[in-house]
């Protein structure tokens, strides 16, 4: 079975799975496949029994992985239980109709005109698009091409990346509220949105927000605006209301990108952080939730950008921070915790703010971080021997900066 698909179930196996409707009946797979006649064909599964029988019929049915996708719309099926009794792929009711195009997302590298090292060539587009975890991750488009563009930076190849094409993808994301989503045709949401703008901040191509954007920055920090209550000085993720100091660490992050924070109320923003401290000195992700290192991020972050880092108890935090680092080098998010390499930018970015950076070892974690590397694909995992992928790569590279590793550019910890 694909690891995408089992991954989205968790420690759970299928008979455990079979047994608990209630664990699996939110569960939506959806597979992935391109057929030539038909285009993207997407099996929506609502169980991993089924899941697995109708990966290999599917494949013989609907066409095999490396078949060329038709341009400009493919299609989408979608494939349905008809009742809790069906088990096999022969009783599923297969409709086809036409849907809007997905999205592509980036994937070619290098600059007009320029031939990159062979080393910095990213996989083409088309290739991509085969792949099944291709889009299962399209809920992460807008936030990869962050993750990847970030890294090229920091490894001294801005260019590597066509800026054209990089901004025209951002801009596709926008609604007209302002707001960006994943990829074109998802909801608006906070984190989607401070990518774009970092995205467009980075390449020196915000002033696109005016010329072809919807709306403006204006409307851009609108949107932003919106999402904070002005009672409490929180920020929502969407429209649906769930809060976390990480939308009001991406608020604060994209209006001062965009110098726009006058459009919210600072004060309260940092009355709502120092309300989720806690007497270790860590944040957590709300009041009374226990300290995370990701969540020390965001609000020694906002609280930096606000102006405001006299508020925090730099000793104690920095006791707490140094306490992440395990005999490995590496550092984890919170106590009995496994390390990840994601920490050695939450933590070390935290201790960089709080002038605290060399309470860690800061050998043993560049050791750490560099054993996590695939010596062949040349990206970094979370741990060593793990998969690699863009996300871990970029903060392991970040980590990296902040710990003055040669040949890197220097990163911003806030």
């Amino acid at each position: 079975m694909p690891r995408s698909l089992a991954d989205e179930l968790g420690d759970y196996d299928s008979d455990e799975l079979m047994q608990a409707p209630h664990l699996i009946r939110p569960t939506v797979f959806s597979l992935f496949l391109p057929c030539e006649d038909k285009g993207l064909i997407v099996l929506k599964l609502a169980d991993l029994d089924l899941a697995t029988q109708a990966i290999a019929r599917a494949i013989g049915a609907f066409g095999s992985k490396g078949t060329a996708l038709p341009q400009p719309k493919p299609w989408h099926a979608s494939f349905r239980r008809e009742s809790a009794t069906l088990h096999t792929c022969r009783e599923i009711e297969v409709s086809v109709e036409a849907s809007m195009s997905l999205v592509s997302g980036p994937g070619r590298g290098g600059a007009a005109g320029e031939e990159l090292p062979e080393e910095l060539k990213l996989q083409g587009e088309q290739h991509r698009r085969d792949e099944l975890e291709y889009w299962l991750t399209e809920h992460l488009r807008l936030n990869g091409l962050y993750w990847g563009l970030t890294a090229l930076h920091l490894l001294g190849r801005p260019d590597a990346l066509p800026r054209e094409e990089t901004i025209g993808f951002v801009l596709s994301c926008q609604h007209q509220t302002g707001g960006f989503g994943a990829a074109p045709g998802h909801d608006p949401h906070m984190l989607y949105t401070v990518s774009a703008v970092q995205i467009l901040v980075t390449i020196a191509a915000v002033d696109e927000l005016d010329l072809r954007g919807q709306g403006g920055k204006t409307r851009v920090g609108e949107f932003i605006a919106s999402l904070q209550d002005r009672e409490t000085g929180t920020f929502a993720g969407d429209e649906w209301g769930e809060t976390d100091t990480r939308f009001l660490y991406g608020a604060l992050n994209a209006l001062s990108l965009l110098r726009l924070t006058y459009l919210i109320d600072i004060p309260k923003a940092v009355a709502h952080i120092q309300s989720c401290a806690n007497f270790d000195g860590g944040y957590g992700v709300s009041p009374g939730a226990e300290s995370h290192a990701g969540q020390v991020f965001t609000c020694v972050g906002a609280l930096a950008i606000a102006g405001r880092l006299d508020l925090v108890n730099r000793d104690r935090l920095a006791g707490w921070l140094s306490e992440r680092q395990l005999k490995s080098g590496g550092l984890n998010g919170r106590p009995e915790k496994l390390e990840d390499v994601c920490y050695s930018w939450w933590v070390l970015s935290s201790l960089a703010m709080i002038r605290r950076l060399h309470w860690i070892d800061g050998d043993k974690l560049t050791k750490f971080i560099l054993e996590c590397q695939d010596p062949k694909e040349g990206g970094i995992a979370d741990r060593p021997g793990d998969m690699v992928d863009v996300f871990h790569t970029l903060f392991g590279i970040a980590g990296l900066s902040l710990l003055g590793y040669p040949g890197l550019e220097e990163v911003d910890p806030v």
